[in-house]
């Protein structure tokens, strides 16, 4: 199973801001799951410089278990929507990685938008994230049953997982098609799922690929 945790990538970017001493658990100061607010700082003007050079990279509040997918893809779009239709209690939120929205995301896990339009990206939370067919189960593991009884096929080892989902990725334009826009601007009634929702509504580039 593919997981990473955010909190190594996190510390990094402290180091190369001239910050020392961190412990991963200052990974909780730079990301708020949820609408808290972070606590209020109490840092010289040299921290807080490095704290303004931070906050360019890594976001404040990073909302849990947000599945970032390719928007202009059919076959994702359909993914999605029976997701959001499974999911009765809503815990699954949504970006399309072609949206600004997604960019401090990337940023977080030392990611870029190829690496979500060869494989989906899930963000559990602040400790870990998965990638292709982990995330896809892992999204799977939230939903009431029976569907959260696919979540069971983590036991099949990645590597081999992952070569399916790799060769249907690979073709997922040829055999179903793809958008010249986030397909989910045509379907407004699933935007309330969206952390991108407001930039959806907006239109402009970001919408398009």
């Amino acid at each position: 199973m593919l997981t990473r945790t955010l909190a190594g990538r996190v510390r990094p970017l402290l180091a190369a801001a001239g910050l020392r001493g961190y412990a991963p658990r200052a990974a909780a100061d730079l990301v708020v799951v949820g609408d808290e607010e972070p606590p209020p700082r109490t840092a010289s003007s040299a921290s807080a410089a490095a704290t303004v050079s931070i906050a360019a990279t890594a976001p404040t509040v990073l909302q849990p278990r947000v599945l970032i997918y390719d928007g202009v893809c059919h076959l994702c779009h359909r993914g999605v929507k029976w997701v959001i239709k499974a999911d009765k209690h809503a815990k699954i939120r949504f970006c399309c990685v072609q949206s600004k929205a997604a960019e401090p995301y990337l940023r977080l896990v030392g990611m870029d938008r190829e690496d979500v339009l060869r494989r989906v990206l899930f963000i559990e939370g602040p400790e870990a994230y998965y990638e292709g067919s982990t995330a896809a189960l892992k999204v799977a593991s939230y939903l009431p049953l029976p569907y959260s009884a696919l979540s069971s096929l983590l036991i099949i080892p990645a590597p081999l997982r992952d070569a399916i989902y790799d060769y249907i990725a690979k073709n997922r334009y040829d055999w179903f098609g793809k958008d010249d826009e986030c397909i989910v601007t045509k379907n407004k009634e699933l935007l309330e799922r969206f952390i991108d929702r407001e930039e959806m509504l907006g239109g402009g580039p970001s919408n398009s690929f």
